[in-house]
């Protein structure tokens, strides 16, 4: 990417490039055209709709559900809905025309494969069953929702809860402690340089923008280290801000979760009862190997200064990892106190007080949270996995970072996934590939917030057996997932002439992942297609697949460059089992998640 002064310009269907003010570059400009696969959708679109079916031939919209629902249009789309969307591409593309144009031509058709809000790859909407406890659903969760950056000095504030909310996550920690004087409440991450945040901006701003993005309930999970004085206020500050949205059981603890869709515009509390608090020992000694953990790819290590400047103030290393098992310190808690603030907790957290497994036992008339690291998870599941999933069947695991991601990365979820556990707390705003992972995930089922779990997680056997994440899957048992990349377009609207490449039109190709069980893991790559903003890759992918339901698309455009890092062009995730197959267009994000204005992919997708 040329970071020099540069000058390009457009003129007669051509760009043209300056190299060292001296030799003018010309690349002509070719027009997309379509494919022979989208020349044959539009013959069988034609048809159905009573048309001719060629090049120019205009279709007469008078669609049967069948012929337009098959591959383009909506499962079970009627004809007058075929028909609105017949004329919304017209008004969109025949401002003249659009009064006396009935059907769709080639180059119409053409278009409409492009728009993704008409031919999005997932179902839009909430389409799966919302009736069934908490437990059996993932969770969009997030992980120090208040901070702005680093786990180590970055500001907090309510800014970070609301775009978390904006984007459909549905958990939101806060970390409670008292202000300097004692006498009110603060958001932070505690003995570190972060700065704090009063906790009644961020219950307001979770009041105001909860149900912005979804209608489905907000859980806050929050770890207390509180006096029981201020419980109490904790208590007042809740009822008085969320009114009615507040919801908690009459009974003490609940014997099953109530479900999503019982739950609609309502706000929950998770966190441990002050009997819990006052029980626990503090502070609990941190395992030695969280040390020796190394970093994964995706992580940058923070500045030795940085860390030995905190270690010799507080300490900070020891603090992180015993941030979710710390307590408040134990002291008399009134009769009058606890009630107001116990009574209001509706999913009761804890951390293993002795093995997990031990934690882990199914009680038959309670049901709670659980709270491990990503590294208690893997030692867990390295030994115990059955015993993961049986409890996740009724009650809820949360999974959250290690204390040594300062600099707000993330771990990969799919291990939490594939044992059940419904809450994977995530760093809303750190970046990178695993949480794209999690973007993708949570964009199924209409982007509610609240995933179905795959049955075969919930399901008991006779004997009371589970499924087993180490076990193999026969291979019989796979399913053809093929992925068809035909061209890319977009981003000569989205980014200047000279933003890939100094000199002449971008080189771009398409890198094709699925993430999943490991037996799933694949990545393919098109090849490179050279000086065209309009790439036409036209290449096709299979992949085997034995767990679909947990299976992730990733797809990642980058532009080659001989000399440096590949530049970023753009990326996406999509669950496979919310896929429509056909013909889709596929809107591409930047590094931080957000939806670029133009830039799409055209591609297939087939399941056999």
């Amino acid at each position: 990417m040329g970071k020099e002064k540069k000058t390009e310009s457009y003129d007669n269907g051509s760009y043209n490039y300056k190299m060292f003010k001296c030799f003018n570059r010309k690349f002509k400009i070719n027009e997309v055209q379509p494919t022979d696969d989208v020349r044959d959708a539009f013959c069988q679109f034609a048809v159905g709709c009573g048309g001719g079916g060629g090049d120019g031939d205009s279709s007469d919209g008078d669609a049967s559900s069948g012929v337009m629902g098959a591959e383009q249009l909506y499962s079970g789309t009627t004809v007058a809905e075929a028909q609105r969307l017949i004329d919304d591409v017209i008004r969109r593309r025949h401002h003249v025309t659009r009064f006396t144009r009935h059907g769709l031509n080639l180059d119409d058709f053409f278009n409409f494969l492009f728009y993704d809000d008409l031919n999005p790859p997932i179902t839009p909407h909430v389409h799966q069953d919302m009736s069934a406890p908490l437990s059996h659903y993932f969770i969009y969760t997030g992980h120090n929702s208040y901070l702005t950056g680093n786990q180590l000095s970055s500001d907090c504030s309510e800014v970070p809860v609301i775009k978390a909310l904006q984007r459909g996550v549905r958990v939101i920690e806060l970390d409670l402690w008292p202000n300097s004087t004692g006498t009110d409440i603060n958001v932070l991450h505690g003995r570190t340089l972060t700065t704090p945040v009063p906790l009644i901006s961020c219950l307001k701003a979770i009041r105001d923008y909860a149900f912005t993005s979804s209608p489905y309930p907000v859980i806050i999970t929050l770890e207390d280290h509180l006096t029981a004085d201020l419980q109490a206020k904790v208590a007042e500050m809740a009822t008085l801000i969320f009114g009615e949205m507040l919801y908690y059981p009459e009974s003490e603890s609940l014997a099953e979760f109530p479900s999503p869709a019982s739950l609609l515009h309502r706000i929950m509390i998770s966190t441990k009862p002050p009997k819990e608090y006052l029980e626990s020992s503090n502070p609990i000694v941190k395992q030695k190997d969280n040390n020796n953990a190394s970093p994964s790819s995706e992580e940058e290590t923070p500045r030795k200064e940085e860390i030995q400047t905190l270690e010799s103030i507080l300490f900070y290393e020891d603090c992180c990892e015993n941030k979710n098992d710390s307590d408040q310190e134990e002291e008399e808690v009134s009769e009058e106190q606890k009630p107001a603030y116990k009574r209001l907790i509706t999913i009761h957290a804890g951390k293993p007080k002795g093995t997990v497994k031990e934690e882990m036992k199914v009680v038959v008339d309670k049901v709670r949270r659980l709270s491990l690291s990503e590294q208690e998870l893997d030692r867990t599941c390295s030994s115990n996995s059955q015993d993961v999933v049986r409890f996740t069947q009724r009650n809820i695991l949360r999974i959250y970072p290690k204390g040594t991601r300062f600099n707000s990365s993330n771990y990969k979820p799919l291990s939490g996934w594939i044992h059940g556990a419904q809450m994977i707390a995530f760093n809303m705003q750190g970046y990178g590939k695993s949480l794209w992972l999690m973007h993708g995930m949570f964009r199924a089922n209409g982007g509610c917030g609240y995933v179905k779990k795959p049955n075969f997680l919930m399901k008991k056997g006779f004997h009371d057996e589970v499924f087993d994440p180490r076990k193999k899957i026969p291979v019989k048992e796979t399913m053809a997932f093929n992925v068809k990349v035909y061209m890319g377009d977009g981003w000569r609207l989205d980014f200047s002439h000279t933003h890939f490449d100094s000199y002449s039109p971008p080189d771009f190709y398409t890198k094709v992942y699925i993430v999943g069980v490991p037996a799933d893991n694949a990545k393919r790559k098109t090849r490179v297609i050279e000086d065209n903003w309009y790439p036409i890759w036209d290449e096709e992918f299979s992949f085997p697949l034995t767990v679909p339901e947990l299976a992730l698309l990733r797809i990642e455009v980058s532009e080659y460059d001989m000399s440096d890092k590949d530049d970023f062009g753009g990326q996406t995730c999509l669950p496979v089992s919310e896929l429509r197959p056909g013909i889709r267009s596929v809107p591409l994000y930047d590094k931080k998640g957000e939806k670029m204005k133009s830039v799409k992919l055209l591609m297939r997708f087939i399941f056999e």
